[in-house]
């Protein structure tokens, strides 16, 4: 039965080379090819806006504070574009063209959308000559394929909102270069069904994203070309965005978040503008609560809580005005603006101020089932305290050997830090070298290192979860049993983080192992640390801010602090970023069989009565 099936399936893959068993479909049923062309709005522009829209948008402007004030800062970078030096062809390491199609694409929604508003030429002329000089490009870098979704997406934006504006040899060279250098290399792809119309991260999302505007673009010009492209995306963006169920989470953190989502959304606004529907996308579980996924992993400092890859500035909000239009959640429209920085995609799909999240009723504590990440905090102010734990998966894409990994926020400073990727261009980074590296490795993160002279340091094949989560007036907690992780050494490993009264923080540990291990513990922090009596207990600063920790079980157990570099046994290879502004709270205990390892994290330091070290078990 096995093998027949096994047949029945080649054949369909040979016959049906975009099918794929156990695929997750649209809601909605998808027209073929040519129904999705005839479909198309046959009026320019279609993307994102219309002219109703731009006009609204102009007056808007004149009348809205927030608007008035983005249009000031987006001409001020605008007045930039006109001077910069051409976009070239150069791949600066060797592998991708990305920083340059970003750039472009930068330019084309700045520059087209403040000519629309405003009538200046010189926003005009200055765009034709990065549209002319990327057209001339031998290709946009295919082997790296988000560089061509995105220059793709640059240029289908920039023939749709001045189609009427550019003279026919100059939509012609714009559309030759979508079709020729942007399109067509897609198709085999889909054909084939591979790569990254198969994935589910985000690399999904930017290439389906970015071809699905190019072939809105000019669908009515190139229809048999753009409805396979169409068809073919809108069948494999699912992949990407059940991942984002049950609870709106991206396993890629945050600052992936960013970036998927914002082609997610681009795909999805653009299939509704140009054809009047996403064909029920945007329904998919998650999806409509995945707005609170930045929020609740971003920290009252606004900085996130970066594991993976990702860095520890959210980068990209627009995206939250869309969906808080689309699922009529105003507190994401408040964090947009919290944490964003104006630009011209902002001023496209910002519709009003929001609702800040106290408002608005969210709670204090978040668990995202699936990804595996809890995040608890004081209240919703700035000077809130706030501490945010991950378990998972390490064999996420991006990911890193951080289960367990946590950071801390507290009187509007940041105490415990993720030091964030390293060098993608790093020899094995993304290959079997990948865990030798410092800030990949769990010695790099706020967690826990088992016998560091066995490699690696944590199961790259593991899957963690949270087994607990409370989000309750005086009794928060998340607790994590991360025993996979570190099966190769222990029997139990648990984790417990618990927001207490007065903004104190407990980090909580039991480890149970069928012989001694060499344990540490590690928290990596920017303040200066100075070690106090009998090394129990260290006083953080940073400026004239101060958190203390101390150590609560066992009585053995002593603060050190190190360098954030390798421990002697481990790897450490040149071409390593440097962490020389990071040191690390550590604590060492040798020949550990069955421990309660407690931290207590107080901001400001002041003087209370410790809470009780209970099992975890009675948490």
């Amino acid at each position: 039965m096995r093998s027949a099936f096994h047949a029945a399936a080649l054949l369909t893959a040979i016959c049906f080379p975009g099918l794929v068993f156990g695929q997750p479909q649209p809601p909605e049923k998808v027209p073929a090819a040519a129904g999705l062309v005839a479909q198309l709005k046959p009026q320019h522009p279609r993307l994102l806006m219309n002219d109703k829209d731009f006009k609204t948008l102009a007056a808007r402007v004149k009348s809205d504070a927030t608007l008035t004030r983005w249009h000031d800062e987006v001409r001020e970078d605008a007045e930039k574009m006109l001077t910069a030096s051409m976009p070239r062809h150069v791949l600066p390491d060797g592998k991708r063209l990305l920083s340059t199609s970003r750039r472009v694409l930068d330019d084309t929604y700045t520059l087209a959308l403040l000519y629309r508003l405003e009538g200046d030429r010189r926003y005009l002329d200055r765009l034709w000559k990065e549209l002319e000089a990327v057209a001339a490009f031998p290709d946009f870098n295919p082997k790296h394929f988000l560089d061509t979704a995105e220059m793709t997406h640059a240029l289908a934006v920039a023939y749709d909102w001045l189609y009427d504006t550019w003279s026919d040899s100059q939509r012609a060279t714009i559309r030759r270069a979508i079709v020729e250098m942007g399109l067509k290399p897609s198709l085999e792809i889909y054909r084939k069904n591979t790569w990254w119309a198969r994935v589910t991260h985000n690399w999904n999302q930017v290439c389906n994203g970015g071809m699905t505007m190019g072939a809105l673009a000019v669908g009515d010009e190139e229809p048999e070309l753009c409805g396979e492209i169409l068809h073919s995306a809108i069948l494999s963006v699912p992949l990407a965005i059940e991942s984002y169920a049950p609870d709106g989470a991206w396993g890629e953190g945050p600052g992936y978040w960013g970036y998927a989502t914002t082609y997610n959304t681009v795909m999805l606004a653009g299939l509704v503008s140009a054809l009047g529907t996403d064909f029920g996308l945007s329904t998919m579980p998650g999806f409509a609560d995945t707005g609170l996924f930045p929020m609740y992993m971003t920290g009252p400092t606004g900085r996130t809580f970066n594991f993976e890859d990702s860095g520890d500035r959210l980068g990209r909000t627009d995206p939250m005005f869309w969906l808080a239009e689309r699922f009529d959640r105003p507190e994401y429209a408040w964090f947009a603006l919290r944490y964003g920085r104006p630009s011209a995609a902002g001023m496209v799909l910002y519709r009003g101020p929001g609702k800040a999240p106290a408002s608005a009723g969210l709670p204090l504590g978040k668990y995202f089932r699936g990804v595996e990440a809890a995040a608890l905090r004081s209240d919703w102010t700035d000077q809130a305290t706030y501490v945010a734990v991950q378990s998972g998966s390490n064999r996420v894409n991006h990911n890193h050997l951080d289960l367990g990994s946590f950071v801390l926020d507290a009187i509007g400073e940041r105490w415990a830090v993720d030091l964030g990727g390293d060098d993608y261009n790093l020899p094995g980074y993304f290959g079997g070298q990948r865990y030798n590296y410092y800030r990949l490795r769990a010695e790099g993160h706020n967690t826990l290192v088992l016998n560091p002279d066995k490699e690696p340091d944590q199961d790259p094949k593991s899957e963690t979860r949270i087994t607990r989560f409370a989000a309750e007036k005086d009794r928060s907690f998340a607790l994590a049993d991360l025993t996979p992780g570190y099966a190769k050494h222990a029997s139990r490993v648990e984790r417990g983080i618990a927001l207490a009264t007065g903004g104190r923080v407990l980090v909580q540990d039991e480890v149970e192992a069928p012989k001694a291990v060499d344990l540490w513990w590690f928290m990596h922090t920017e303040a200066t640390p100075r070690l106090e009596g009998d090394e129990r207990r260290v006083v953080l600063r940073q400026g004239d801010r101060q958190l203390v920790a101390q150590i609560l079980a066992p009585a053995q157990a002593r603060f050190e602090v190190r360098s954030a570099e390798p421990l002697p046994s481990s790897p450490n290879p040149e071409g390593q970023r440097s962490n020389r502004n990071v040191r690390k709270l550590a604590i060492h205990l040798t020949d550990a069989r069955d421990v309660r390892l407690a931290v207590l994290f107080t901001p400001g330091g002041a003087e209370a009565e410790p809470p009780p070290v209970k099992p975890l078990a009675d948490w």
